[in-house]
């Protein structure tokens, strides 16, 4: 396996008046070069803080990230500028992450005339207009501005100014959450199959579950901070560990009118606050499985065997097979 980037014990604290905020807390994996790592969980769980922290938008607190093999976060200056072309974001809104006031063709070039790519203007507009070609947007709309363009194009402006580097990692932060769902499957589809012709590595960052299942290769499941389950796409859906992976799956909509009948479980209780976290399993005040062991024991993130890896004392018992 060829690792093209992977966090170890990977920490981000923010301080907060009641205390401190464990956003990132001791998360690791690894993502083969040429594969999507699908990042999920709930509002809040830290799933936009990781991504922003694996490209160091944020410093870390504590921990690691290893881009072929160098920590980024002991990167001199001059290397920083080389893995900022190399490691791009699409950011979620895709209105908000563009200047209102650069046209289209602006907007691209702006990572190239910022990194001093090309010396000639010329030179600049061509490699724009591939690009405008490369992601779907029509050559008329080069001189367009964002507010006369729908959420689609837009966000295919953002995606042509995170490739327009040429980078291998990209981390792609809900970039359909916005849009209307006719348009999430195109802008899915073009995700995949620029990934296919340019070779890119992603981290996908979203809620949507049917949406990671559909980009994936492997799923990270994050609560409050924390990776409590990592599986390969299909062994995650098939096989899930987690008491809160269970959850997450069984609240997934069921377009087969015969299987609505099934009973699902509903988490109860107050969710956990991050601030200033203590031991014990940060999901047990809503497992309808925890023992007083898990309010007292942080749960060990434990290899089940099959690239499949949990943090839950409960895994085989009983409760791991409800």
């Amino acid at each position: 396996m060829n690792v093209l980037i992977e966090t170890k014990n990977l920490k981000k604290y923010f301080s907060a008046p009641s205390g401190i905020l464990h956003a990132v807390d001791g998360v690791n994996f690894q993502i083969p070069k040429g594969s999507t790592l699908g990042i999920v969980g709930e509002s809040g769980c830290g799933k936009s803080t990781l991504g922003r922290v694996m490209l160091r938008l944020l410093d870390a607190t504590e921990g690691s990230v290893l881009f072929e093999g160098k920590d980024i976060m002991k990167m001199s200056r001059g290397e920083m500028k080389h893995f900022r072309q190399k490691a791009q974001m699409i950011f979620q809104d895709p209105y908000a992450s563009l200047d209102p006031r650069m046209t289209v063709s602006e907007l691209i070039a702006e990572p190239l005339v910022s990194n001093h790519i090309y010396k000639n203007r010329a030179d600049v507009y061509q490699q724009v207009r591939k690009m405008m070609d490369t992601v779907g947007l029509a050559s008329r709309l080069i001189n367009s501005y964002p507010h006369e363009l729908d959420g689609g194009r837009r966000q295919r402006i953002g995606i042509g100014r995170a490739l327009i580097l040429k980078p291998d990692f990209v981390v792609c932060d809900e970039p359909v959450s916005a849009l209307d769902v006719s348009i999430q499957a195109q802008i899915l589809n073009l995700l995949m199959d620029l990934q296919d012709d340019l070779k890119l590595t992603y981290m996908f960052i979203t809620h949507d579950l049917s949406v990671v299942r559909h980009i994936s290769n492997q799923i990270g499941v994050m609560y409050l901070g924390k990776c409590v389950e990592l599986a390969p796409a299909q062994e995650l859906f098939e096989n899930p560990k987690h008491p809160y992976t269970k959850a997450l799956l069984q609240a997934i909509p069921m377009p087969n009118l015969s299987k609505r009948g099934k009973p699902r479980q509903i988490l109860h209780g107050e969710v956990s606050s991050p601030i200033d976290s203590g031991p014990g399993c940060r999901f047990a005040a809503r497992c309808p499985y925890a023992e007083e062991a898990c309010r007292r024991e942080t749960p060990v993130f434990q290899d089940l065997g099959a690239s499949h890896f949990a943090a839950c004392r409960l895994c085989g018992t009983s409760a791991d097979k409800a």
